[in-house]
């Protein structure tokens, strides 16, 4: 006979050493773990921190690449997620909903408040797929052309659309040829040739680039029928991944204006530097041009649920050139995620994140600066907003140390720095042309304390190793 309430078995949580041993097994190594050996596991987030099993604290300086700009488990963001998923959690993204509608016309009327220019908005899920859909919207706003520029040194994602434009042939190696955009020099002042101010360099950079179309045996202008083969330029306005290269003030001006002068789009990619990292709500906003297509993402949704989008001008985007079914996703302009970033972006305009973001990177690259006096392995360091970068160095100043950077990210997941009688670890990223920079992306709500901390505790990791 059987057992009418039969008791139910209890179920063991397995230990961390046993979690990893499944991780080994079962788990794809592809998706970007493994960096450092074993992977790390944490537990909980608070704020700036993250906590591991044993309780250990971590000062997080990197905020899961830039996509939680407002810090870890944010009530009133969280509390919008749990509003919605009480009301309306999923819809097919045939039909509309509040939210989708509403940030739509917040981010449309911020671009026509700030650029003069009537545009709309198109949602995704994450980066690359917006990058995607910027790649169609141009590709069919320019009939069909296929070949883009970008920028040694950028990143655009990984999928295979997105990994063209990315400079990384690592990202393309395993997947076979498609059309690859062609690269060109990013204006990276510190690794450029010696002699040059910033701005001069810059303005190297635009007439080399320029040159291309002086002839149309350098391959990109048919002087006779005054067309590019190049439907659009793909650019990140400070580099992520390329380690938080900051351009010149005056160059995205003159790159617009060779853009314009031969009929080539000018799509902006925001999707890490994006939502006040910089201090502005894009960073395109500090270099003082109209972009044609932007791409947004990540911080949108502070990382809650995967959203992200296009803005781009009314003639690129109207239904009439762009009409329904045009690109589509099932997970696009989901409930979840447009609830949380119409709750952040309603957050935008309740707070002054312009003002305290510029001061709140201002003193930690002032802080940064005297930790460069300090250690001979700082070749560098530069900052806009709460973007910063620390470039490390052989002790001459220049050479890249790779080396030493992997042993600066590794020890400070150990969680053995200490202040004021008390141990921490660092979260930290690696990024750079040669894995050699430092990339910080602090919450923008950290607090001064918590700056403070941080440049302690980096003060600590550089003397220690």
């Amino acid at each position: 006979m059987l057992e009418r309430n039969p008791q139910p078995s209890k179920v063991e949580t397995p230990t961390e050493a046993e979690l990893l041993e499944l991780e080994r097994l079962y788990c794809s190594h592809g998706d970007t773990v493994h960096y450092t050996e074993p992977p790390k596991l944490f537990e909980r987030c608070e704020g700036s921190f993250l906590y591991d099993g044993a309780g250990r604290e971590y000062l997080d300086l990197q905020m899961w690449y830039s996509a939680v700009n407002f810090g870890y488990r944010n009530a009133r963001l969280n509390n919008a997620l749990k509003r919605q998923i009480e009301r309306l959690p999923q819809l097919a993204s045939q039909y509309l909903h509040r939210e989708k509608i509403e940030l739509a016309a917040w981010i449309a009327r911020r671009a026509e408040a700030t650029w003069g220019e009537k545009g709309r908005v198109h949602f995704n899920v994450g980066g690359s797929q917006a990058v995607e859909d910027a790649l169609k919207l141009v590709r069919n706003a320019c009939r069909g052309k296929g070949l883009m520029f970008a920028f040694e040194g950028g990143y655009h994602g990984r999928t295979l659309g997105a990994s063209a434009i990315t400079s990384s042939y690592r990202y393309r190696r395993r997947y076979g040829h498609f059309d690859r955009a062609q690269f060109v020099p990013f204006p990276y002042h510190f690794r450029g040739p010696k002699g040059m101010s910033k701005e001069e360099y810059g303005a190297h950079c635009i007439a080399q680039f320029e040159r291309l179309f002086e002839t149309e045996y350098y391959g990109v202008w048919d002087a006779k029928a005054r067309e590019a083969e190049f439907a659009a330029f793909f650019v990140e306005p400070i580099q992520g991944t390329g380690g938080y290269v900051i351009p010149p003030k005056n160059f995205f001006v003159d790159l617009k204006r060779v853009l314009d002068k031969y009929g080539i789009l000018l799509v902006v990619d925001e999707i890490q530097m994006g939502v006040y990292r910089t201090g502005k709500l894009w960073s395109i906003e500090h270099f003082g041009v109209t972009p044609d297509v932007l791409v947004f993402g990540k911080a949108i949704t502070n990382g809650l649920n995967p959203l992200s989008g296009i803005w781009a001008k009314e003639a690129l985007i109207n239904p009439k050139v762009f009409p329904p079914g045009s690109t589509h996703s099932t997970f696009a302009s989901n409930p979840l995620g447009t609830a949380v970033a119409l709750e952040a972006v309603k957050m935008l305009d309740d707070e002054d994140f312009e003002t305290s973001v510029m001061s709140k990177g201002a003193y930690l690259l002032e802080g940064l600066k005297e930790l460069k006096k300090r250690h001979k392995i700082i070749g560098d360091v530069d900052g806009l907003g709460l973007a910063l970068r620390v470039e490390i160095c052989a002790e001459d100043g220049f050479t890249p140390d790779k080396a030493t950077t992997d042993r600066l990210v590794d020890k400070a997941l150990a969680a053995d720095l200490e202040f004021k009688g008390k141990r921490y670890g660092l979260v930290l990223d690696i990024g750079g042309y040669y894995k050699n920079v430092i990339t910080l992306a602090p919450a923008l709500t950290i607090s001064k304390e918590e700056m403070d901390l941080a440049l302690a505790l980096l003060d600590r990791l550089f003397t220690q190793v």
